[in-house]
């Protein structure tokens, strides 16, 4: 798999899929969309399937996490994981393949 999920993205992951209470086949659906101030953004979706091909799937810390084909160009490498400190809080992207970011960490070029 292209993408890599820490532990404690993975158990934010959870918290929120039991907050919202869906069905047994959730999956993560991690994304990248044309748009932002860089020319890419990331996209972070609770789905409640993935389609065998479309998209990529591996399991990561009991998480089922769901690339699509496309971006998994762009997120080869890449580690999501969740930062939580006192100025901010929320996903993290490290990704080997953005040349450069926005100052947000929510978009990238490619």
């Amino acid at each position: 798999m292209a993408l890599t999920l820490t532990e404690k993205a993975a158990n934010e992951i959870k918290r929120i899929i039991k907050e919202q209470n869906p069905d047994t086949e959730t999956v993560l659906r991690v994304g990248v969309a044309g748009g932002g101030c860089s020319g890419f953004q990331y996209s972070l979706n609770i789905d409640k399937g993935s389609d065998p091909v479309k998209d990529s799937v591996s399991e990561q810390h009991g998480i089922k996490v769901a690339v699509d084909k496309k971006s998994l160009l762009f997120l080869d490498g890449t580690t999501l994981d969740f930062y939580e400190g006192l100025e901010k809080r929320g996903f993290t992207f490290d990704n080997p393949n953005a040349v450069k970011s926005c100052g947000c960490g929510s978009s990238f070029s490619a």
